[in-house]
């Protein structure tokens, strides 16, 4: 099944493209196999066409853990090569970004960062909600929670309770060496009816079988990226010793890689993050791959802010997105969210913006409150920085 592509109505001209980098405190240290965070910074990318504005979101780390990419390098990207060839065009739309992004190698974080943007601007002229653009099905969706690891199995426990109690339809434990079989078994018995699944973010090797096979019986929804991220070949034999499905995640960038995954059998679900996989464009088509192929879809998540969730949100409503997604609650992961908060209705599900574009608008107060520098580059007039002191509290990060 293939869904319509929507082209524009029109092309716009980009006037100018505005880099921030913010740091947004967490309510709790997140810790995965990659290290602990703190506090969550983000490169935001604002698009001025002679029309409208558009915002997006870079999911890079400050750090390149959880891919060779980081938020400095996407900054240098976006500023000497994607901005630059925006500029070659006089007219644009985001359908056209790929193609003229094509002759930068990866740095799909970057590229996904400034599509979304234009595709904002350009949506928020023709009045055109995103999930609409995408082809989205719903105006709810079901939300997932992202566990981080804590200080002990009782924490543990304490912290699902309360995600349990909060209606939350699945819930995602990170795991590593060493902290895997006991904690898991753990949480299985205290909430025995619970979906959960579990992800390694490929901390793990094929010879590590034995920790797969001994939660293999918890009845698990998924092992999420159990080994490493080029390791398709180790994944197809490991699914084919356990009962419990592999989902993959930072193994596939592309259309190409998840095609590969599923003709070797190395994934029988498969987590979709826009950034990861360079847009929202290809994010859509790597959905019609799994969707014609029956495999079920997820939204994951790297603790964006309010901007990139509202994305994810849009990118979660399509057809094939058939599993609760790391799309969590603004309070999930901050006191005070960059935008007006994602609120988790009782039902365990969270609304789909429905204004133009994202449907969202990061608050002025937030954004002074948390940027650390601003940088404006404007067509034909080259770049305005504006250093601002460091936010208090702000730190490295992993991710979601």
């Amino acid at each position: 099944m293939r869904l319509p592509v929507h082209t524009a109505c029109f092309l716009m001209r980009v006037l100018a493209v505005e880099l921030r980098l913010v740091a947004v405190p967490l309510v709790r240290p997140f810790r995965t196999s990659f290290g602990e965070e703190t506090t969550k910074q983000a490169l935001l990318v604002r698009v001025q066409s002679e029309a409208e504005h558009g915002w997006g979101e870079c999911v890079a780390s400050p750090d390149p853990r959880y891919s060779e990419e980081f938020i400095e390098g996407a900054r240098q990207v976006l500023w000497s090569h994607l901005i630059p060839a925006l500029w070659r065009e006089e007219d644009v739309s985001a359908e056209d970004l790929a193609r003229l992004f094509a002759w930068v190698r990866g740095n799909r974080m970057a590229k996904a960062a400034l599509e979304m943007a234009v595709l904002d601007a350009q949506l928020r002229a023709e009045r055109r909600p995103l999930a609409a653009y995408l082809g989205g099905q719903r105006d709810r969706v079901e939300c997932g929670v992202s566990v981080g690891i804590p200080r002990s199995i009782e924490a543990l426990i304490e912290q699902v309770g309360g995600y349990v109690e909060r209606g939350y339809r699945r819930v995602k434990l990170k795991i590593e060496p060493g902290w895997d079989v006991e904690p898991v078994t753990k949480v299985r018995g205290a909430f025995p009816d619970v979906p959960l699944s579990v992800d390694a973010n490929g901390a793990y090797r094929l010879a590590d079988l034995p920790v797969f096979e001994a939660i293999d019986p918890l009845d698990l929804l998924m092992i999420e990226q159990p080994l490493g991220h080029e390791d398709l070949l180790d994944h197809a034999a490991l699914q084919r010793r356990i009962a419990t499905p592999i989902c993959l995640d930072e193994s596939l960038r592309s259309v190409e890689d998840l095609r590969a995954a599923l003709a070797v059998g190395a994934c029988r679900i498969v987590n979709i993050k826009a950034g990861r996989v360079g847009g929202l464009l290809e994010a859509r088509r790597m959905h019609d791959v799994a969707l014609d192929q029956g495999v079920p879809v997820w939204c994951g998540g790297m603790l964006e802010t309010g901007v990139g969730r509202a994305a994810n949100l849009a990118l979660a409503a399509l057809p094939g997105f058939s599993l609760p997604g790391d799309t969590s609650a603004s309070d999930r992961y901050f006191e005070q969210d960059l935008t007006e908060p994602f609120v988790l209705a009782p039902d365990g599900t969270m609304g789909v913006p429905t204004g133009p574009g994202l449907g969202v608008e990061p608050l002025h107060d937030r954004l002074d409150a948390t940027t650390l520098w601003v940088e404006q580059l404007d067509r034909g007039a080259g770049t305005r920085p504006h250093q601002k002191e460091a936010a208090e509290g702000a730190g490295s990060e992993t991710r979601g």
